[in-house]
């Protein structure tokens, strides 16, 4: 069904609404397609063109994929995790085996990035799935 329907101002007409456009989309499986860096909807297309930059739309199911906004939230997420864990592991490195200050230093350091590279596109990934299961900044119509 293709019938546009004005919207409540009346300045640009928009798709009608269908009953597959309110349909409960599943949160934990986006979630999780999205943090294998795959497509939320279909879990076949590559979400990224490169290393953390977002495709337009899949490849697959041709979702739209450019309304997401994860923004900052993924890197956010990536120093706090990051933060923690290797905290607690430099912490229990130093009481265990009083190393060098420079080796500790060394080896946090590359774990840390490594770290850090490796969490960023899955993040992102899993927010863009949250955003999509959710309908959010343009993943689904809105109602007016």
């Amino acid at each position: 069904m293709t019938t546009e329907v004005s919207s409540a101002a009346g300045t640009e007409p928009r798709p009608a609404i269908t009953f597959d456009d309110l349909a409960e989309r599943p949160f934990w499986g986006a979630v999780g397609r999205g943090w294998s860096r795959r497509c939320p909807c279909c879990g076949q297309g590559a979400l990224f063109d490169g290393y953390v930059a977002v495709r337009e739309a899949c490849t697959v199911c041709e979702t739209e994929l450019h309304h997401q906004r994860a923004d900052d939230g993924p890197a956010y997420l990536t120093i706090v995790i990051v933060g923690k864990i290797m905290t607690a592991l430099m912490y229990a490195t130093f009481v265990a085996w009083r190393p060098e200050p420079i080796i500790l230093a060394s080896i946090f350091c590359v774990g840390s990035v490594a770290l850090a590279l490796y969490l960023l596109p899955r993040l992102k990934g899993g927010m863009i799935g949250l955003q999509w299961a959710k309908r959010m900044h343009g993943f689904g119509h809105a109602l007016r």
